[in-house]
């Protein structure tokens, strides 16, 4: 619940400050005193947007501290652990406005941004403005306030994922069929291309084969002549070669070696040189009498080497990577081959997925069926008590599970309302005047409140349009609703501010030219003067006073 509150430098007050308790706390004053500017300030902290005109005229900036207890606020506590923003029992927000607009939010004094404020604020208070009425008319804010009451919010959740999980799943169907033909002619020229690589039947490393084999037969005889010649004078030389030269020189060798100890080693080395002339010479007649001079065999090499050319130009790729780049067009094509299936899958589990969100979202609209139908006896006989005896007041839901599939389920929530016999139940825009509206308004807020898991209620001014005996009953739920949760309530009607269990007035002064809100609160004594002020307007005799006590006494 809202324990206290600090406000310092907001709209018309200079410095407020002040504790809230349990039960119902009424906060009254004269028009224009600034009644709402703590709900407003409390808005501020709870993540409203800011603006410079917040900030009083000639102060650098606002600042607003709101702290709460979060003895049995379970909610608020998880959220705060969540957050790793939780520190004992209490939760203070501060919110920081500088003359400039720009602002600054807190929670137990780690910088957050507004929309974890908000978040928060959803937990922590609950705010029933003067426009709720206005709000009424609104199908989408019916279906809320229905939701709300009926605790919906896993079961919505639920609902909220299927239905995304569903449009997701079809969304890639309908792209994916789109997408059908064009995948068809790509399908049609991959298969020509692979054909082509498939006729050519290039293995993966024939290129670098070929190309060898082609470089060596187009200069086969420049390698036979070469060769000839080399193994000449190597070996085969008349005149002279290599080995006979070897021989010679190791014999000379020889003879100086049994001279002089010294070139002993020298004939070794030459006896090994010949034996490496002799094998090399043989290496080389071998691969004399096994060159292979064939034209055809060569004709057909080069034809090959064409072909492979052309392609590689074809892709855009080199020679040497021809081979890759037919292994990726097959698996494309098997790719494109599977599409179809895959397209028959896809489209089995958008069904799926549809179903499953059609079984969530019949589970959610059975639930909204048993709990309108529980609201509609209790804001209907509230209605009676708000001197409305021959209302009737009735939740419609049209359900279409074929047509209206929307992230909220398929129903369509319409509040109908008969506030005479007779008259057929309408829309309750259509057939409510103001101060019927008002009093159906309130019903249903004070209805809903009950059910709301937030420990902390605010009304402000929602009994507009409501007066006499009416506005008593209205204070007396008011009352009833302060002794299971933290009711605030602004308000001007005498009858409503006497129900609460305690009151705060609200007043503004002038100084220097400077105007200043203040807020306290009163005493029994002040108490029954203000109610005697809210009963009698400015003239205040015994008679005003002594309602006032009876008001109070009837509290």
């Amino acid at each position: 619940m809202l324990a206290h509150m600090t406000i310092s430098n907001f709209a018309i007050v200079k410095n407020l400050e002040f504790e809230m308790k349990s039960g119902m706390t009424t906060i009254t004053g004269e028009t224009g005193a600034g009644k709402s500017i703590a709900i407003d300030a409390l808005g501020l902290c709870l993540g409203d947007r800011a603006e410079a005109s917040m900030v009083r005229p000639g102060e650098d900036k606002a600042e607003i501290h709101a702290t709460f207890s979060l003895r049995n606020n379970q909610a608020a506590r998880r959220w705060l652990e969540d957050n790793e923003l939780i520190e004992g029992d209490e939760c203070i927000l501060r919110r920081v406005v500088t003359k400039e607009g720009r602002s600054r939010g807190f929670i137990n004094g780690s910088p957050v941004p507004a929309s974890q404020q908000k978040a928060l604020g959803q937990l922590l208070i609950n705010i029933h403005g003067q426009h709720a009425h206005q709000l009424l008319m609104r199908p989408e804010h019916q279906q809320e306030m229905l939701d709300n009451y009926a605790g919906h919010h896993a079961l919505m959740e639920k609902v909220s994922s299927d239905y995304q999980a569903w449009r997701h799943a079809k969304n890639e169907l309908n792209r994916l069929s789109q997408s059908r033909a064009d995948n068809e002619a790509q399908k049609q020229l991959i298969q020509y291309q692979v054909k082509e690589l498939n006729d050519l039947a290039l293995g993966e490393d024939e290129f670098a084969e070929i190309e060898e084999e082609h470089k060596r037969l187009s200069n086969s005889g420049d390698l036979a002549l070469t060769s000839q010649h080399a193994l000449a004078l190597l070996y085969e030389g008349d005149e002279v070669n290599a080995l006979q030269l070897l021989q010679q020189a190791s014999q000379q060798v020889i003879e100086l070696g049994e001279m002089d100890s010294k070139l002993s080693t020298l004939a070794p080395m030459l006896e090994e040189a010949m034996i490496q002339v002799q094998e090399a010479s043989q290496e080389l007649r071998g691969y004399m009498d096994d060159l292979d001079m064939d034209p055809q065999r060569l004709i057909y090499l080069e034809e090959r080497l064409a072909k492979i050319m052309s392609l590689a130009r074809k892709h855009y790729v080199m020679p040497a990577e021809l081979w890759q780049k037919h292994q990726d067009l097959l698996l494309e094509l098997e790719n494109l081959d599977g599409s179809d299936e895959k397209l028959d899958a896809l489209a089995d589990a958008v069904e799926a997925k549809r179903l499953s969100f059609l079984d969530s979202a019949e589970k959610l609209s059975k639930s909204r069926q048993r709990y309108a139908k529980e609201l509609n006896k209790k804001i209907s006989h509230s209605m009676h008590e708000l001197s409305m005896e021959k209302a009737i007041f009735q939740i419609d839901i049209h359900s279409d599970p074929e047509r209206m599939l929307t992230p909220l389920g398929f129903d369509t929530i319409t509040f109908m309302v008969s506030t005479n016999p007779g008259q057929p139940l309408q829309p309750l825009g259509k057939v409510a005047s103001g101060g019927e509206l008002s009093r159906i308004s309130l019903a249903i807020q004070v209805i809903t409140a009950q059910k709301v898991e937030t420990p902390s209620l605010i009304f402000d001014e929602v009994d507009v349009g409501i007066s006499g005996p009416t506005a008593a009953i209205v204070g007396r739920m008011l009352r009833t609703l302060g002794t299971s949760t933290q009711v605030i309530c602004v308000t001007h009607l005498p009858q409503v501010a006497g129900c609460g269990h305690q009151q705060m007035f609200v007043a503004k002064k002038t100084t220097k030219g400077q105007t200043e809100t203040n807020m306290k609160t009163l005493d029994e004594t002040s108490r029954i003067s203000e109610l005697a002020r809210l009963l009698g307007g400015s003239e205040i005799t015994e008679r005003t006073l002594a309602n006032a006590k009876e008001l109070l006494v009837a509290a």
